[in-house]
C-alpha cells in the first residue's frame, strides 16, 4: 500500500472493480453511455442519435419562460395549463436518471418513459385546450395567446410523435429483444 488516501497502480483490489475498469476503458462507447445514463432525458429518442437540444428547447426551455412571462404579466391561466407539462418532464428528467444503472432491468428502463410520455400526452391535451379555449378578455395579450397555442401545438407534436412514432415502436420492441436475447443466452 502507498500510505496515501487512495489505491496506487501496485495496491490490491478487487477483482471485479478491475474487470469493471478495465472494460469500461477498453469500450470506446463508454463516455456516450455515462452520458446517456445520467440524464437520458437529453439525448433524442429519435432512432439513431438518443434526446436533440430541440426537445429540450421546446420541451422544457420555452414552456418555462411562458410560465415566468405568465407570472410577470399575471397570467394564472397560462400558468396553470403549462405547469404539469414541466412538472411531468421534470420528474422524467429525475427518474431517468435513478432508473439507468445497473440495478434496475431493461423493462423498468422502458417503462419509465413510456409511462411518463404518456401521461404527458394527457397534460398536453388539457394544455392545448386551455389555450384554444381563452381568449383576448382574459388579460392576455395577443402575442402571448399565439405564443401558447404554438409551444401546447409544438409540444403535443413532439411528444405524440415521440411516444408513438420511437418509443412505443422502436425503442419498446428493441429493448426487449435485446433483454429477452441476452436473458436467454445466459440460461443456455
Amino acid at each position: 500500500m502507498s500510505g496515501g488516501v487512495g489505491p496506487t497502480y501496485s495496491d490490491v483490489s478487487l477483482p471485479k472493480e478491475q474487470e469493471h475498469e478495465l472494460k469500461q476503458s477498453q469500450d470506446p462507447t463508454s463516455s456516450k453511455l455515462k452520458k446517456a445514463r445520467v440524464l437520458p432525458f437529453l439525448a433524442d429518442q429519435c432512432p439513431g442519435s438518443h434526446h436533440s437540444p430541440i426537445s429540450q428547447w421546446h420541451g422544457l426551455v420555452l414552456p418555462i419562460a411562458y410560465i415566468f412571462e405568465g407570472i410577470m404579466e399575471g397570467n394564472k391561466q397560462g400558468i396553470k395549463a403549462a405547469a404539469p407539462h414541466v412538472f411531468i418532464l421534470a420528474s422524467q428528467v429525475f427518474m431517468d436518471g435513478v432508473v439507468f444503472s445497473d440495478r434496475f432491468s431493461t423493462p423498468i428502463r422502458v417503462f419509465v418513459p413510456v409511462f411518463y410520455n404518456s401521461k404527458r400526452i394527457f397534460t398536453l391535451v388539457e394544455w392545448l385546450k386551455n389555450e384554444f379555449s381563452k381568449e383576448e378578455v382574459y388579460g392576455t395579450s395577443a402575442r402571448r395567446l399565439y405564443l401558447g397555442r404554438m409551444l401546447a401545438v409544438a409540444n403535443l407534436a413532439f411528444w405524440s410523435l415521440n411516444l408513438f412514432g420511437f418509443l412505443l415502436l422502436v425503442h419498446l420492441p428493441a429493448s426487449f429483444k435485446k433483454y429477452y436475447s441476452a436473458h436467454k443466452e445466459s440460461k443456455d
